[in-house]
């Protein structure tokens, strides 16, 4: 019997660690960094440089993400979506979560700097940064320009990818970055403007909380609009082909005109949730094209 419990409450330790990591968002930037290695290779593949892009990656993500949890675990409390995590809850201790944190940063970027290459490691660095420091601690806390800001290191996995291959910033690593860029903003705020009122009470200055949610709505058209040209311009410098191109501006148009609508949607909460799904399937759909239309495949 004391053997079964113990194994049993290993089983929800391990569930624990691993939702700390936020494995949703986690796949979805791993992914992001394997389709920029994909288009910088151009299915010339070195799958062992591969590996270590991706370990080194995903180490450094889920290291950020846990210490975001830490950070914000009391203020988690005062939101239903996150109160029941394993730090609110009291299932971990702080310390507890910070050093596994702290590891998993410090192993991720070993990685890329050392089996990667230092310019894979920088950029991990400096994504890892912004969204602790720059995000996390301060800007989440004070500035609706939070999302924006935290952009920077949300747009670092696919730019990480394809430096791990390039081992240079060139046009190829700047498009993917704004890609990225650009993605992030309208994504989140489809979100935040369904659960806008439990970042009110948890005090998060968002920007649907403090300019309201028809600001919010429109503030998001210019991002999605400037996702075309970024498109346009990656098959015009030659890393993609021309269904690529088709299949991005389709999507791109599909997911603008609904975000137009958006300003005269009545039921808002409806409306922000095909938004949220529209958005997910935009960065699946044009990174999955993007990587089996790459001018080399």
């Amino acid at each position: 019997m004391a053997s079964c419990r113990k194994t049993r409450e290993a089983r929800f330790v391990l569930k624990d660690l691993i939702a700390l990591t936020k494995p949703r968002l986690l796949r979805l930037n791993v992914f992001a960094a394997l389709g920029g290695f994909l288009v910088a290779s151009k299915w010339d593949i070195d799958f062992l440089l591969l590996i270590w892009a991706l370990i080194g990656s995903t180490l450094t993500i889920a290291s950020a993400t846990v210490i975001n949890n830490y950070w914000d675990r009391e203020l988690d409390l005062k939101m239903e979506r996150t109160k029941d995590r394993a730090l609110p809850t009291g299932r971990m201790q702080p310390g507890t979560v910070l050093a596994y944190g702290i590891v998993l940063g410090v192993v991720g970027l070993a990685v890329l700097f050392l089996l990667v290459n230092s310019l894979s490691g920088w950029l991990g660095l400096l994504g890892w940064f912004v969204y602790i420091v720059i995000y996390t601690m301060w800007l989440k806390r004070t500035s609706t320009w939070s999302t924006s800001v935290g952009g920077i290191s949300g747009a670092m996995p696919p730019v990480i990818g394809y430096c791990a291959v390039t081992n240079e910033v060139d046009a190829g690593a700047w498009i993917l970055f704004a890609l990225l860029f650009l993605w992030q903003p309208a994504h989140f705020w489809s979100l935040a403007i369904r659960r806008v009122e439990e970042y009110r009470e948890a005090g998060f200055p968002l920007l649907p909380v403090v300019k309201g949610i028809k600001r919010t709505k429109l503030q998001m058209i210019p991002y999605i609009v400037l996702l075309l040209p970024a498109s346009i311009m990656f098959y015009t410098y030659g890393y993609v082909g021309i269904y690529f191109l088709i299949i991005s501006v389709v999507v791109g148009l599909l997911w603008l005109v609904h975000t137009l609508r958006g300003t005269g949607a009545k039921d808002t909460e409806k409306w922000a949730k095909t938004n949220f799904l529209i958005s997910v399937n935009y960065l699946m759909v044009i990174f999955i094209v993007m990587i089996l239309n790459t001018t080399g495949s």
